[in-house]
């Protein structure tokens, strides 16, 4: 069995006890959405995940998927990202390593870092009694194709001025 295997039915039996704690109805579409989202191990909106279980052919409304991720974040299996003012994406918890995020303040882009030295200024930090789980730094900016369409448009509009 992979270590992606393993992760998917860890994570499963995770929502499994969470269902059974909280007397919630184990559907199908709950698990499938769970499958989807550590298959593409990716941050997605609700839409992409909507499109991308279209493309398995696998039909769920919006709001049942928007329901389920709620769920998931509550379950402690599913991270909620509000980069930006831009539409919530969402991420799993589970199988991946302590990153950051650069996001683009123009397109909305997303990209994750692995940067050790964050990392060891965090893990250095104590809180009193409180116990750090994980920690979530977001980096603003545009990002390399963003840069390239200002750079561009400023170019043509100061030809267009002279």
């Amino acid at each position: 069995m992979s270590h992606e295997e393993k992760i998917k039915g860890a994570v499963r039996v995770k929502l499994t006890n969470y269902l059974t704690q909280h007397k919630l109805r184990k559907t199908p579409e709950r698990y499938t959405i769970l499958e989807k989202i550590y298959s593409l191990n990716a941050h997605l909106t609700v839409d992409e995940l909507f499109n991308a279980l279209e493309q398995d052919t696998y039909h769920v409304s919006r709001a049942t998927i928007y329901n389920t991720l709620e769920l998931l974040v509550d379950a402690g299996l599913v991270h909620r990202h509000n980069f930006a003012g831009h539409r919530s994406k969402y991420e799993r918890v589970t199988g991946i390593a302590n990153h950051h995020h650069l996001i683009c303040t123009q397109c909305g882009k997303v990209r994750e870092i692995k940067d050790n030295s964050i990392n060891n200024i965090l893990a250095a930090q104590h809180y009193g009694k409180f116990l750090a789980q994980y920690a979530d730094f977001h980096i603003y900016g545009l990002c390399a194709r963003c840069q390239k369409k200002t750079k561009t448009k400023t170019i043509t509009t100061s030809e267009e001025q002279s």
